[in-house]
């Protein structure tokens, strides 16, 4: 299916994998906590943030680290392999502990371009600079607070909890199907 039917059509499927694979890391005997880094990249254009293809939004770049990777070495590799963009990292802005749908530890870093070139990727069809005055609507919440606190340039690094309820659910669904409905141009 090609164009609008065919963006929708792949939401269902695209809903329940994640749904799924969320349950299997909150409830598997198995699963280590999950630790992400990401990255509020700033320069003279604004912030960087991209749109992945699953739930469709925009969020700050950045992944998981692989074995034996630390957390600069992951940060570094995330954002140039999400966005083309290389960057420097800078100080640690705060740990952000998600509870509720996905939980798991997001540790974010201040940092700014260095090089490359915007260039979207299979993980991130669109990648983006955001004057700060114009953030888009359709960028997740729980990315929000993370970039205020970069934005606020704290003195030590902060450690927020943020439940990720129903609320939030219904608010990336919603955020999802603006992204599929404009062909990932909703702001």
């Amino acid at each position: 299916m090609a164009g609008l039917a065919g963006r929708l059509a792949r939401a269902l499927p695209d809903y329940l994998r994640t749904g799924a694979w969320a349950i299997s890391r909150r409830f598997g005997s198995s699963c280590a906590p999950l630790v992400i880094v990401q990255g509020v990249v700033l320069s003279e254009a604004g912030v960087l943030l991209a749109v992945r293809v699953e739930p469709r939004g925009w969020e700050l770049p950045g992944g998981n680290l692989e074995a034996g990777e630390n957390e600069e070495a992951a940060l570094l590799r995330e954002v140039r392999e999400e966005t083309g963009i290389e960057i420097s990292v800078g100080p640690l802005v705060g740990e952000y502990q998600r509870s509720g749908f996905l939980p798991h530890m997001a540790r974010v870093y201040r940092c700014r371009p260095v090089g490359g070139v915007i260039a979207p990727s299979l993980e991130t069809p669109r990648v983006r600079w955001w004057n700060l005055e114009g953030i888009p609507d359709t960028l997740f919440p729980w990315c929000r607070q993370p970039l205020r606190d970069a934005l606020d340039r704290l003195e030590k690094p902060v450690v927020r909890h943020q439940h990720q309820g129903v609320s939030d659910v219904i608010a990336s669904v919603r955020i999802d199907l603006r992204m599929r409905l404009s062909d990932d141009r909703a702001a």
